[in-house]
């Protein structure tokens, strides 16, 4: 059965050229096309599609809020598809923030630059359904606990974030005070080509710098650290963080299991696993690993979380030791590193 698509677009040029995008692909049809994010919202409710591709600035209702609405009310998987991030970054991540799984720009026609022909758009369509039926699929059977080696030296916090993971990542962070003094490793399912926006935003809301790790780098007390996506971020021995080569059964960019299973084996003492909201169970057997090393575990609770996905699949290991909601992470995480130097 081919993937109904939602097109919103107040362009009619846009909503065309996406429109010709996605149905060269046979799987993809187009199941309506709303000209702002109110139409959107009613589309959703009386046909709701497979995913919706949703513009950003746009008439009497813009793509934040209609994301918003539509996931409140009639939840689908939400694609972001803009012309432009340049100027609309607050949009882009505030739409992540109430549920948009992912953005990327509109193929571009009938100017000079590279030739688009919809081949990326058309790729994510497909990923993002396939991630919205593996939601459904029953939870796989963890795996053999790693043991951890029990590491001398910083402790740090690793988090781990899906759908509605940058606007958690903020309430997270802001709670922290400025003087933390514990290194904050994040992998946050996001496109490549978004990362570096999604660290200057955060760095922006939360007041502190937050650095993309590019090939590698070494903790340091108070660093924020946040995944790229071509590859998997995992800690090494001496406070190395390092990208390991994708393993074929990692679906998911980075893979926040890669990341916690390597805080088991290799971080220090009184280190913290969180695991925030997110679409599939990615996180869930690493978080389960960690706790499993002795090491501190939590995850976001279902009322606050966009998608209970995540941090669900981690409940249903018992992989968390303590399931919180978003407002009291933060809090949580300075008194758990507080208790652990006393």
């Amino acid at each position: 059965m081919a993937i109904a698509v939602g097109i919103v677009n107040d362009m009619r040029l846009a909503a065309t050229v996406l429109e010709r995008a996605v149905t060269a692909d046979p799987e993809i049809k187009v199941a309506w096309i709303a000209a702002d994010g109110l139409e959107a919202v009613k589309c959703c409710a009386e046909n709701r599609p497979d995913v919706v591709l949703m513009d950003l600035v746009m008439p009497n209702l813009d793509g934040a809020r209609a994301t918003q609405r539509i996931m409140r009310d009639t939840p689908c998987p939400i694609l972001v598809v803009t012309s432009t991030v340049q100027g609309n970054m607050d949009l882009v991540y505030e739409a992540m923030g109430h549920g948009a799984l992912d953005v990327c720009t509109t193929p571009v026609v009938g100017d000079k630059r590279e030739a688009d022909d919809g081949a990326e758009l058309r790729r994510k369509i497909l990923s993002i359904h396939r991630l919205a039926v593996q939601r459904q699929l029953p939870a796989a059977s963890g795996k053999k606990a790693v043991v951890s080696s029990k590491q001398e030296g910083q402790p740090l916090v690793a988090i781990g974030a899906s759908t509605g993971g940058p606007a958690a990542l903020e309430t997270v962070l802001s709670c922290l005070p400025a003087d933390f003094s514990w290194p904050i490793v994040i992998a946050q399912h996001i496109d490549d080509g978004f990362v570096e926006g999604l660290g200057r935003w955060l760095s922006k809301r939360c007041g502190r710098p937050v650095e993309v790790v590019e090939n590698r780098a070494v903790l340091s007390p108070g660093g924020i650290y946040l995944a790229r996506s071509h590859g998997h971020l995992v800690l090494r021995q001496g406070g190395v963080l390092g990208y390991d080569a994708e393993p074929k059964e990692s679906f998911y960019h980075p893979s926040v299991d890669m990341l916690f299973r390597s805080a088991a084996r290799h971080a220090a003492a009184g280190t913290i696993g969180l695991l925030l909201t997110g679409m599939g169970r990615d996180g869930a057997e690493g978080l389960l690993a960690m706790r499993q090393a002795g090491l501190r575990t939590l995850a976001q609770d279902e009322a606050t979380a966009v998608v209970y996905g995540m941090p669900g699949a981690a409940a249903a290991l018992n992989a968390a030791q303590e399931i919180l909601p978003l407002g009291d992470c933060g809090a949580r995480i300075q008194t758990l590193t507080l208790e652990s130097i006393r």
